[in-house]
């Protein structure tokens, strides 16, 4: 075991990957820049600003809403610390599972990766709705055809499961040219906006403490009819801001497989975290000052969402920049899919390779070292919760079945257990360091950092349920959210507490199988 990484009294409990008969990923595939679009492509940037700047101003913060995501910024930053000061000492596959597992416990461990794989599982399933809700229009707009959307996201699943078979690089390959076009065309977005004549920039719309004042109703007119806005909860804004950011946690995930772990990883976060934060800011309040007027604005998020941002685009730059963005949006929703589909096999891997849950799992393919079986383990629980969604709900109506249902619905669930997972993991961080490296990560990076994480965390937890039906989670499945969250959740520690007493051999390995090089 490295030192550098383990300290004495955890490699007592711990086991070296190299000494266990376990199959490997492909080590050292991928540099800093690879990692970056492996994850960043996660956050998906274009899909973040046209799904959820709309929603976050009409209902949440109006004009304020870049105010929110500066807030964001700064928290998220805050909870990096701590986090990237673990991942200079563990380098796992398994990310929070390993994490936690070292903090908190083994049974915590085995809660915490049962809950990661299901949140990133169904974040997957999540975009693909996105995309069919996007493509639909897209193809019925410009061929006249209505493709059941069903059919559109199962397209997906099954070339996420294609791309996915192979070596990470291929992945990384892809992930990256769709993250590079989507912030180039936000990017024009923003000059255009910011030469516009009619763009009326207000600069207290970036502070942060204006996150927390709602939108008050109000009566306009939308296209000569006569509409009234309603009172907007500040909190929708402030968590549609923080949901921006899925994808960025995700870098530990690619330790094993990148070249220099301990250094590239903790970068990885810093600049995913402050690089999006910064773009997320700008071209928010480019976004909502793209119109005349604060009612203007708030009109066309509520009434006309889908073109919030390609109106302002074909008005400032041309028809060309909006055909632009509408394909884009097409290939980020798809590569954000395919980002959280290739974290969701490695959490199940990571499950599999140290035999605490389907031991098959944690096989590797003879040629391109990637976790294959269960790569096509993820893509057939992808197809199930579309499926599921299309046999209950119907295939008829994109808007309420791909977009408010599938994807909604969807990422509420995974976003909810992410955000649990977040607020264990900087407990964990905590403990972690005061009982194996006492002193070595400095009072803010160990103690201060991980708890003011801890407080955020939960209180958007709170936010969310409290606000659960503003987001539209109504019905069976959206009322029921934080029930099924926290069943997940005891499932996992439950089944730990199974192989305690079952099976004590299997049951020390939860999270132990600490990859170092």
């Amino acid at each position: 075991m490295s030192q550098n990484t383990i300290s004495p009294l955890e490699a007592q409990e711990s086991f070296d990957v190299k000494k266990e008969k376990v199959d490997m990923l492909h080590g050292k595939a991928v540099g800093l820049m690879g990692v970056l679009f492996l994850t960043v492509t996660g956050a998906a940037p274009e899909s973040a600003m046209l799904g959820n700047v709309p929603f976050g101003a009409s209902a949440g913060d109006g004009l304020y809403i870049p105010g929110a995501f500066l807030l964001a910024t700064i928290v998220l930053t805050i909870f990096s610390v701590g986090y990237a000061a673990m991942a200079s000492k563990v380098s796992s596959v398994g990310g929070f599972y390993s994490y936690i597992s070292l903090g908190l416990g083994r049974d915590m461990g085995m809660a915490s990766g049962m809950a990661s794989f299901v949140s990133y599982s169904v974040f997957e399933a999540s975009l693909y709705g996105l995309f069919a809700y996007f493509s639909n229009a897209y193809i019925k707009n410009h061929f006249g055809i209505d493709v059941s959307w069903i059919w559109l996201a199962l397209f997906c699943v099954g070339m996420a499961a294609l791309l996915s078979h192979f070596d990470v690089q291929l992945s990384a390959m892809i992930l990256g040219a769709a993250l590079i076009f989507e912030v180039i065309v936000l990017l024009i977005f923003d000059a255009g906006a910011a030469m516009s004549p009619t763009s009326k920039f207000d600069i207290s719309a970036l502070n942060p403490l204006n996150a927390f004042i709602g939108v008050a109703e109000q009566k306009t007119t939308f296209n000569g009819e006569e509409i009234t806005i309603a009172a907007g909860a500040a909190a929708v804004g402030i968590f549609l801001a923080f949901w921006s950011w899925v994808g960025f946690e995700m870098a530990p995930n690619y330790a094993e497989e990148s070249r220099d772990p301990k250094h590239i990883i903790p970068r990885s976060l810093y600049i995913s975290v402050i690089g999006l934060g910064i773009f997320y800011t700008i071209t928010s309040w480019c976004a909502v000052s793209s119109y005349p007027s604060e009612v203007e604005m708030l009109a066309k998020a509520t009434k006309d969402s889908s073109n919030f941002f390609l109106t302002p685009i074909e008005q400032n730059v041309g028809k060309w920049a909006y055909e632009a963005m509408s394909v884009l949006i097409l290939t980020s929703s798809f590569a954000c899919g395919m980002a959280f589909h290739n974290t969701a096999a490695r959490y199940a891997y990571s499950l599999g390779r140290e035999g605490v849950f389907l031991s098959y799992l944690g096989k590797t393919h003879p040629t391109y070292r990637s976790p294959y079986l269960a790569s096509l383990s993820q893509s057939a629980l992808a197809a199930l919760w579309l499926g599921l969604f299309a046999y209950f709900l119907g295939t008829d109506d994109p808007n309420a079945q791909a977009y408010v249902a599938v994807y909604t619905m969807l990422a509420i669930l995974g976003t909810m257990l992410l955000l649990i997972l977040q607020a264990f993991v900087s407990i964990a961080i905590i403990v972690y360091f005061q009982k194996n490296h006492p002193g070595e990560a400095g009072i803010f990076a160990g103690l201060i950092a991980p708890l003011i994480s801890f407080v955020a965390q939960v209180y958007l937890v709170y936010l969310l349920v409290k606000n659960l039906e503003t987001f539209g989670g109504g019905g069976p499945f959206g009322s029921n959210i934080p029930y099924i969250a926290l069943g997940i959740i005891v499932w996992g520690f439950l089944w730990g507490m199974i192989l305690r007493v079952a099976a004590p051999q299997t049951h020390a390995k939860i999270g132990r199988l600490v990859f170092n090089d």
